[in-house]
Parts: structure tokens; sequence; C-alpha cells
């Protein structure tokens, strides 16, 4: 009977959901899958009908991101046999992650009781903590540490290549005519087609350059945070706002995409309009009754006041 345990093992299809963590470390997870020869999918591109179903899951008080979350999941229930929810905490000692994310697990296994997760941790305290984890992502998926560390090894390698690829994209975007825009918005909301895509494309219909965040080195961003905030830990939110010091010189204006109602953006938000006083701000609050309604004419009225601007100069 061992025999066929490693058969319903290997034939195992992995789902992935598109949100959250995904727009950060989504290459990393799928080439590790593709490295160790198992079948994943990814759950489909974000639409109303995700963030309508997260919301029944959740209570009222959830932030859009989770609601949104929890969509993709429920959209993944029966399209596969496991699903990967990993456990991030930390990716420094002064640096961690919202938490939504420390949570994500046990707020994915008490909501749906059927489901079985895959995981593994994010916690910079313990050294090679990342690595044992991926390769104890490949035992359950019935594969050796070996394989596990070459795959994960190759993973990384391609995530680093797909965050460079970013970062030379956004610095092409700056060359491009007309003024352009920062959307400073954590990834999952600058990434997601739904919200951050909605956004860029209404940007672009007026004639301007949407960028984002990861444009900038994450990591030169995180330092250069403190110089809008010396006590801000949340690593999201400390590379949006280190990402509006390396843009000051480079954009027309910024919007602030929140969503509501989460707390360390609002927070964020504030110490930024306080002390970025140079350059034309918007702040655009998301929810799931307000939806992306009225946002057209928001931009359009923001981007012709950077035109009057620019032509007061």
């Amino acid at each position: 009977m061992l025999w066929l345990f490693y058969i319903l093992v290997i034939t195992m299809i992995v789902g992935i959901p598109r949100a959250l963590g995904y727009h950060r470390y989504g290459v990393l997870w799928e080439t590790f899958l593709q490295e160790l020869g198992v079948d994943y999918v990814v759950s489909d591109s974000t639409t109303l009908g995700h963030l309508t179903e997260g919301a029944k899951h959740v209570v009222d008080e959830s932030c859009l991101p989770l609601k949104v979350y929890m969509g993709h999941v429920a959209s993944l229930l029966n399209r596969c046999d496991l699903i990967l929810v990993p456990y991030f905490r930390q990716l420094g000692r002064e640096d961690e992650f919202c938490v939504r994310f420390w949570g994500l697990y046990d707020m994915v296994q008490n909501t749906f009781a059927g489901a079985k997760l895959l995981t593994y941790p994010l916690l910079s305290s313990r050294p090679g903590h990342q690595i044992a984890g991926f390769i104890q992502m490949g035992k359950t998926l019935g594969k050796n540490p070996l394989s596990s560390l070459r795959a994960y090894k190759t993973a990384l390698s391609k995530q680093h290549s797909a965050d460079k690829s970013r970062l030379e994209e956004g610095q092409i975007a700056l060359a491009n005519d007309g003024p352009k825009i920062l959307l400073a918005a954590q990834p999952y909301m600058a990434s997601d087609t739904l919200f951050g895509g909605t956004l860029a494309n209404l940007i672009r219909k007026q004639g301007a350059t949407p960028l984002f965040p990861d444009a900038w080195d994450r990591s030169i961003c995180r330092n250069r945070s403190r110089e809008l905030s010396s006590d801000l830990y949340w690593t999201t939110n400390r590379e949006v706002m280190g990402a509006i010091q390396e843009a000051r010189s480079q954009v027309d204006g910024i919007i602030l995409l929140t969503a509501f109602p989460c707390g360390s953006d609002c927070l964020t938000n504030e110490i930024i309009l306080r002390r970025v006083r140079d350059l034309p701000i918007i702040q655009i609050l998301l929810d799931d009754g307000q939806g992306m309604a009225g946002l057209e004419t928001r931009i359009e009225s923001f981007l012709d006041m950077i035109a009057q601007r620019k032509r007061a100069i």
C-alpha cells in the first residue's frame, strides 16, 4: 500500500491564490512546483465575484485584501488537493508583515474546514527558516530534500530575475513623455488587476504613465522610508513610503491607493500627507461597497490639476 500512497502524493495538484503574497512571491512558488514536477493551478485574476464570495467568509470589519484572498481560496476548493497558504511574519528584525499575514493560515484552516493546506514560514529570526520550509513542503509533496533544495535555489533565482525585470520596466516607463503618476499602494493592491490594474488603465487613458513602487529597489526603499518615519516597521508600508522618496523628483503626482479598513495604510498615508508637500497627492480609498465607481472622474480631475500646476510654474 506504500507505493499507492506515493502515487497519490505525486499526482497532487497544488492551488495558489492569486492574492496577497502571490504578487510578491508568485514566481518563487510557481517555479518551485514546476521544478519538482508538481501540478499546480493559480486562481483567476480578481473579479468582483472573488470579492463578493470572500466577504461571505469573514467578518464585516475585515479589510478588502483579506476578503479578496478568501474569495480566491474559495475558487480553488474544487480544483486542487492542497492550497498554498504561507505563514509570513518577519522579513527582517525591524520589518514585520501586517498581522493579516500572521493569522492567514489559521483563518483559512478554520474557515474552510475541509481544505488541506500547504505552508511554510517566513521568520527572519530563524536562520535558514525559508529553506527549511521549502524542503518541508517538498517532503509533503513526496519529494526528497535534495530535489527540494535544488528546486528552491532555481525558484529563488527566477524570482530575483523577475524582480529585476520589474525594476527595468519601471525605469523604462520613467523615460515616457507626458505626466508620470506614482500609484503608491501595497503590492497586493497595486498589482491586482481589479484594483491597481483598473487605476493604471484610467491613468493611461488620460495620457499619463502609471508607475508602481516596485520600479525601485525594495531594500533601498525600506532604508529611505526612515527619512519620513523612523518608527514605521510594516515591511510593505515602508517600501511604499521609500518608493515615494525615490520617486519625488521623477514623477508629477502621487495616488495613495488604500484598502478599507487597513490600519497600517491609514497611518502611513497620514505621515505621507504631512511630510510630502512638494507634489500633488490624492487618496483613493476602496472598499467592497464602493467598488471602482467614480474613479475615472477623480483621476481626470487630478491630472487636470497637475496640468494646471505645470502651466503655472
